[in-house]
């Protein structure tokens, strides 16, 4: 029974897949942790260091364009809504979306995926001209060499909650993101920073104070649920064993089966737990099918913020390794 690297976050419906508890036919897993789990992705992407790895989604169509040998099943363990995610600096006078244009808006690098949502809406949703924004970096992409001129990196090692506190940047994105860390990933990233509390007037506020209400409508009115991450595998992998992310798929599918048979209400993870309160189904839907819509929105928004080229493929299922996906 041959070994398998695999390095996914703490998520409570991949536990039974790592800790032994549902088995991988014909192999055996070695959890590997990474924390936090995003420093794992540059390590896969830049030097196919695991067998299996959680990937960002928009990083991994990248990754796909530049020939990087990854493939990956349709497993999108971590899914989140953004309407919430843009803080504006007190003093900066933002009131509606239209008014960050021109701006200057922290965001981690630029092709996060976070940074690639926002985007897509507030351009889809209320028009905001996204070109005519300075987005501000600290960090660098997984894949370099894709941003835009409209990109300007920190110099002199501040975070970007220290230039929103200070006002020298108009409006941020929040969590890993932007605020809720400083530079790259490593151990005690999230903890080690401060997040600046949206506090009214007097400190950084939210673009969208009815964030919840918008997203879960933003939703229904168009099928679109981000998505935060699948599942990768080594292409030499699948070469050598084209049922492996059958396999691997059935494996996670069963996993999120056996922890939802014990913990129904998601209560081991609350924002998941939300969400599917807020959506009234799976707060995490596998398979092609049931995120088509999404899948087709991240393409689309990554291409239309030139990180992907003219003609990607936009053939849903050549995205994946080939193998059988029922939704799950």
């Amino acid at each position: 029974m041959g070994k398998l690297t695999v390095v996914l976050g703490d998520y409570p419906h991949a536990r039974p897949l790592l800790d032994g508890d549902v088995g991988l036919d014909g192999h055996q897993v070695e959890p590997v942790e990474v924390a936090p789990v995003i420093g794992a992705y540059r390590r896969m992407i830049r030097d196919l260091e695991f067998d299996v790895c959680e990937l960002a989604p928009v990083s991994y169509l990248m990754a796909r364009q530049e020939g990087i040998a990854l493939t990956a099943v349709p497993v999108f363990l971590n899914r989140r809504f953004h309407h919430g995610d843009v803080q504006c600096a007190a003093g900066s006078g933002i009131r509606v979306p239209r008014d960050l244009e021109g701006r200057r808006i922290g965001v981690r690098a630029y092709s996060v995926s976070t940074g690639v949502w926002v985007r897509g809406v507030l351009r889809d949703e209320y028009g905001v001209d996204i070109d005519t924004i300075t987005w501000v970096v600290d960090d660098d992409d997984h894949i370099e060499g894709r941003v835009p001129s409209n990109v300007e990196r920190v110099t002199d090692g501040r975070s970007l909650g220290d230039l929103l506190r200070a006002g020298e940047i108009d409006a941020a994105l929040t969590g890993n993101a932007g605020t809720g860390r400083a530079g790259a990933p490593r151990a005690g990233w999230s903890a080690g920073t401060a997040e600046p509390e949206p506090t009214g007037e007097e400190g950084p506020y939210p673009l969208f104070p009815d964030a919840g209400t918008l997203a879960v409508d933003h939703y229904l009115r168009t099928g679109v649920y981000p998505l935060h991450s699948l599942v990768s595998l080594r292409s030499e992998l699948v070469e050598r064993e084209p049922e492996l992310p059958t396999r691997l798929y059935a494996a996670l599918a069963e996993s999120k089966r056996r922890h939802l048979a014990g913990r129904p209400d998601w209560a081991a993870a609350p924002r998941l737990a939300r969400q599917a309160r807020q959506l009234g189904t799976d707060p995490v839907p596998y398979g092609i099918a049931s995120n088509e819509r999404s899948l087709n929105a991240m393409v689309r928004f990554a291409s239309d913020q030139r990180l992907l080229d003219p003609g990607f493929p936009a053939d849903l299922p050549s995205l994946f390794a080939p193998g059988d996906y029922p939704d799950a």
